[in-house]
């Protein structure tokens, strides 16, 4: 069966760039500004507060562990009133030892592994919107483990420690995302596969984006009406019916265009086009600029 979480992560292209121990003792806070990329943490030890921005603030225990796919600002902190000490992980050069905040000598309070990296996909926004702003899940250890492989994949400079990465990354993601309850969660795909009627459909989309598929048809697939089928899907996934389709046959044709060269029939073939020139259409409008010159300018 199609898993369409599964092809999305595929398609993000992650890839481990950078992983550290964090600890926290006595009256410490840090203020992150906004980074763009995805980050996580996994708690060894201890606990302390994250607040991220648009989202509740939760405390953090040991064996929490939390995923942002896009990262926005956040501030993390022990439980007592501190001056922030803020931070721009952007300009900031990554420490290359453990990060610690508050009192630098003696035991601390909470121990951390965190870290970040980078999505390949040059649809990577899109994917990343149909995902939770925040995930955060508690008490799984398998996550735990996968963050101190990750961390100690990092620190060495094995064979194939990049291919080795971005694999244990790729697991991560999914792990993480399969642990996290839909219900209360905005519109996304998490929500979507989660409902009986709107998952069908988006199966059938993934595993046959060529087929011409019709809102009428998609319907079928899920036992409903058009009009209860567009209304469900639409207020489940945050997009219309023929917007994700188009939105994953875009993304499957980027990817196609950035491998190895494919004639553009065939590309306009396996992402349901009858022809070269409607695809090149499509694309165009939907990307802001021609299938050719996107495969010249990213293979460049």
């Amino acid at each position: 069966m199609t898993d369409p979480l599964a092809q999305i992560i595929e398609l993000l292209q992650p890839r481990a760039v950078f992983s550290k121990g964090i600890s926290g003792a006595g009256r410490w806070g840090v203020r992150y500004s906004e980074f763009g990329q995805p980050g996580f943490c996994a708690v060894i030890e201890g606990s302390c507060r994250l607040a991220v921005d648009g989202e509740v603030p939760v405390t953090l225990e040991e064996g929490d562990f939390v995923l942002l796919p896009a990262t926005p600002a956040f501030t993390m902190s022990g439980f007592e009133p501190v001056t922030l000490k803020r931070i721009d992980p952007k300009v900031t050069p990554a420490p290359t030892d453990e990060v610690r905040h508050g009192r630098p000598d003696g035991p601390a309070d909470v121990r951390l592994l965190g870290g970040y990296f980078v999505f390949g996909s040059p649809d990577a926004a899109l994917l990343v919107s149909l995902l939770p702003a925040m995930v955060h899940v508690r008490g799984i250890q398998r996550l735990s483990t996968l963050v101190r492989l990750v961390g100690e994949e990092t620190s060495q400079q094995n064979v194939g420690r990049d291919l080795v990465l971005a694999r244990l990354v790729e697991i991560l993601l999914i792990e993480a995302l399969r642990a996290t309850q839909p219900k209360g969660s905005p519109p996304g795909l998490l929500r979507g596969l989660a409902d009986a009627r709107v998952s069908g459909a988006i199966r059938q989309m993934h595993g046959d984006p060529k087929r011409p598929w019709t809102v009428a048809e998609l319907a079928g697939e899920a036992g409903l009406s058009r009009s209860a089928f567009f209304d469900r899907f639409t207020r489940t996934v945050g997009l219309r019916p023929m917007e994700y389709l188009l939105a994953w046959r875009m993304a499957l044709a980027k990817n196609l265009l950035a491998g190895k060269a494919i004639a553009l029939d065939e590309v306009a073939r396996q992402v349901g086009y009858g022809s070269a020139s409607t695809f090149s259409t499509a694309f165009s409008r939907h990307v802001g600029q021609s299938p050719g010159r996107y495969a010249r300018s990213d293979r460049a």
